[in-house]
């Protein structure tokens, strides 16, 4: 590993696990995190989870699992040229969607519906629950037993009733206090990976055109250096060559900026980057483009009536599956049948464990199973 700037996150400073364990030979404790998380079945099932189109519509687009692996490549070169873990930002990117439902965002609103008299959903929540209770691999303990760090930037998102259960790793929520640069840094990789390969994506699916995206401030300079350096090109090597530019002009932007927010605050230890306020950020200027592609993919693409159609369905098939298995657990596999439930609060977490797990296909026919008349094989 390079050399770690002081108010870098590293094996001395680290707040270790929540139960001991021998140091690892020949790896560091971000580097076992990351390949636990790896080998994990969650981590696995990704492949098969969607982020806009759902897993059936086509083999070329995102899954959970390629988005992931892009936001850990963009997320460990930023920290490479900040001096900051690299391994701990990879980690934090490879696990920060581990607890997201099938059919994307539609799933995840509709079971957050479906759990609302429950205390809700939300899919940062149940990443931390899959790495910290729901993985079902070791011997010695449930979950994963990651580092504190990794389990803290997994945790983007938290409201102050949730923060009080979560003990040490909701306290910055309670505190109005930052976490480390590395899940800074794994924060802002994703804005960049999803809004770029939603428009790769858009574009491949013909949802949205090259001609809207010019009006763009961040695609078009792009796209008309592209056309002018290269007007016999053909068009899907155009967007690429376009996206790739965007994706540089992004983290090289994140980390001129982060670099003077860094030295503004002359940080000395990794104490004075939580009450710092936030230090990973873009200029002002990209920031606001940022702005205007987000609300033109909220507009043009995941709105589309043909996206719309498709997040129908799938809030329809996450809800009746939630309700058919709150009416009769008699339904569910015997692992979740067995689970103890205290009260109706207990036996829905136990559902939503069960329907935030499963791929957009497993999701699929596991409604057919239940509600289609005809058999449907197993």
């Amino acid at each position: 590993m390079h050399d770690l700037a002081p108010y870098a996150v590293n094996a001395s400073n680290s707040r270790g696990r929540s139960i001991a364990e021998d140091a690892p030979q020949g790896r560091s404790e971000f580097q076992r995190d990351r390949d636990r998380i790896i080998h994990s079945g969650a981590f696995r099932r990704l492949e098969y989870k969607t982020q806009v189109f759902v897993n059936h519509e086509g083999d070329l687009f995102r899954t959970r699992l390629t988005h992931s692996i892009e936001v850990a490549q963009i997320a460990r070169s930023i920290a490479r040229r900040l001096h900051l873990n690299e391994d701990l930002a990879e980690a934090i990117s490879l696990a920060h969607d581990l607890g997201h439902t099938p059919f994307g965002h539609a799933g995840q609103d509709a079971l957050n519906a479906c759990m609302k008299a429950y205390g809700g959903f939300e899919h940062n929540l149940q990443s931390l629950r899959v790495v910290d209770l729901l993985e079902e691999r070791y011997a010695e303990f449930d979950g994963l037993n990651l580092c504190f760090e990794t389990r803290a930037g997994i945790l983007k998102h938290c409201s102050a009733e949730n923060a009080a259960q979560l003990g040490e790793v909701g306290e910055r929520f309670l505190r109005d206090q930052r976490p480390s640069l590395e899940a800074q840094i794994a924060n802002l990789a994703d804005e960049i990976a999803y809004n770029n390969h939603d428009v790769d994506d858009g574009l491949r699916s013909g949802l949205i055109t090259l001609e809207q995206l010019a009006e763009v401030p961040l695609v078009a300079a792009h796209l008309h250096e592209v056309r002018a350096a290269y007007p016999a090109l053909p068009e899907r090597r155009v967007v690429h060559e376009t996206v790739r530019r965007m994706i540089n002009t992004l983290v090289s932007d994140l980390i001129r900026q982060s670099e003077r927010n860094i030295g503004a605050q002359r940080l000395v230890s990794l104490e004075d980057v939580y009450s710092a306020p936030a230090l990973i950020a873009f200029s002002t200027e990209i920031a606001e483009q940022q702005r205007v592609l987000k609300n033109f993919l909220r507009t043009q693409l995941y709105r589309h009536y043909h996206v719309m159609r498709m997040s129908a369905k799938a809030q329809r098939i996450i809800s009746e599956l939630f309700g058919i298995f709150m009416a009769d657990k008699r339904l569910l596999p015997p692992q979740f049948q067995q689970r103890e439930a205290r009260d109706d609060a207990d036996r829905a977490r136990a559902v939503a464990d069960y329907v935030a797990g499963m791929t957009d296909r497993y999701a699929i026919r596991e409604h057919r199973r239940i509600f289609a008349v005809e058999e449907v094989p197993v």
